[in-house]
Formats: C-alpha cells, sequence, structure tokens
C-alpha cells in the first residue's frame, strides 16, 4: 500500500493518459488521476458532478479490443486503462430564428438533414454515458416525432461523444437540443404552478423577505439556507413547499 497525496492509503495502479503511463492511486476517478499525474485542468473540466458534460473520455481496457466512454469526473481508473479526453468533438450547431420556428419535422430536415442518413448502426447509443437511446430519439425524429425526441434525449448532457462515433456524421446532441427547445417552448403544456408563482413574484409577495435577507449577515444567511425547506430526497409529485413559512 502506498500513502497518496490525499493521505488516504491506495494501492498505485498503472494507466495510459494520452500514451504515457503513469502510477495512480486505484481510487481516484479519470479527473483526479490526470491532476495526479500532474496535469492541470484549463478546460474539459466543469461541475465535476455528472452534469454539465464537459469531461467526455474514451478509453481502450487492457486485452479488450472495445472502445469505452464515460465522464472523468465519474469514472473511477481501472489498471492499463489507456484513456483520452475529448472535451469537445467538431460538431455544427446550426443558426435559426427561435421565435419564427414552427415546431414540427420539417425543421429538423430543414437544419439536419444528415438526420436520414443514419443507418441505426447504433453507434451512438453504445458510447453514450448517461445510456441514453441515442438511436432512437433519432428515429424519433426521422418521424417528425418531437415530442417523442424531447422526452427520450431529456438525459443527454452535449457531451458530444455520440457525434463522435456516428458514420452518418450526425451531431445527434444538437438535434435533441433543438428538440426540446422547440418542444418545450412551443409545444408542451403550460404548467399551471409556474404561471402562479410568476404571478406571485410579479405581484411582489416576496419584496419584505428578499429585503430581509439583504438586511442579515454571512452567518444568519448561511443558517436560513441550511434551514430551508427542502423536497426530500424520496418523494411522490403531491410534494409541496409551504407558502406560509417565512425565514
Amino acid at each position: 500500500m502506498t500513502t497518496v497525496k490525499t493521505g488516504i492509503a491506495a494501492e498505485l495502479i498503472p494507466i495510459y493518459i494520452m500514451g504515457k503511463r503513469y502510477l495512480v492511486p486505484e481510487a481516484l476517478t479519470i479527473m483526479k488521476a490526470i491532476e495526479y499525474a500532474g496535469y492541470q485542468f484549463i478546460r474539459g473540466c466543469g461541475c465535476r458532478g455528472g452534469v454539465c458534460g464537459a469531461c467526455s473520455t474514451v478509453f481502450r481496457r487492457e486485452g479488450d479490443y472495445k472502445i469505452y466512454s464515460g465522464l472523468a469526473c465519474q469514472t473511477v481508473v481501472e489498471p492499463n486503462m489507456h484513456l483520452a479526453q475529448i472535451p469537445f468533438y467538431p460538431a455544427l450547431r446550426r443558426p435559426y430564428d427561435y421565435a419564427a420556428a414552427v415546431a414540427d419535422g420539417a425543421i429538423v430536415a430543414q437544419l439536419y438533414p444528415e438526420v436520414f442518413r443514419c443507418v441505426a448502426c447504433n453507434a451512438c447509443t453504445k458510447i453514450c454515458p448517461m445510456d441514453v437511446q441515442v438511436m432512437d430519439y433519432i428515429g424519433a425524429l426521422k418521424r417528425g416525432d418531437l415530442a417523442l425526441a424531447a422526452s427520450i434525449s431529456f438525459d443527454c448532457i452535449q457531451c458530444g461523444l455520440c457525434a463522435s462515433r456516428c458514420m452518418a456524421e450526425i451531431p445527434q446532441y444538437h438535434v435533441a437540443q433543438l428538440a426540446r427547445r422547440l418542444y418545450g417552448g412551443k409545444l408542451a403544456p403550460r404548467a399551471e404552478h409556474l404561471a402562479a408563482m410568476v404571478g406571485r413574484i410579479s405581484s411582489g409577495a416576496y419584496r419584505a423577505l428578499l429585503g430581509e435577507l439583504k438586511t442579515m449577515s454571512a452567518k444568519q444567511l448561511r443558517e436560513v439556507y441550511t434551514g430551508r425547506q427542502m423536497e426530500p430526497a424520496m418523494t411522490d409529485e403531491s410534494w409541496r413547499p409551504d407558502e406560509n413559512v417565512g425565514l
């Protein structure tokens, strides 16, 4: 066992970063292992929580011909892993006028005609680190079903790995983003509770509370923040905050 910089006892294992061999603690994520090896991130590192999609990584396992993918901030290193980060893969996002755009399948065909070159190889789905059924939402878009495409692609984090494997050269994640924007802004039913909250804000219902917050010290603000109402980790759709509770 070897004591690492963090003070945690862990065995050192060999990994290959951009072709160069390093010894790193076995329990680290790829991102932490890269930093342990002496690299400093200037890009390809965002939230560190598996949400932003900035740290997309491809790797191969020893003795395995397959190429695997993951997020560097979430994937734990393995002995003799060969890895390379792909913080950006060339894929153009076509400009369009959102206000004038008609939310139907025709806009997809107009902006991204390469969608219809899809041969259903499913390589896009296989490389997705979020297990999004990429080929399925592309199929939905080919049929003009924006609602279904928006639903299937909901967990997409825009890492771009799908585009890196597509033989039809489709920027899937950009097309999915188009579908979600059009569906959410022009097709989805308006949420009544959202409209009600906007009305409360516009009417000044929270001005007094905001004024009180502005007078508080940093310590008081921390206490208010930690003691705030929070949705339970495990709950159902019936949970609602108590609107009568103040600061």
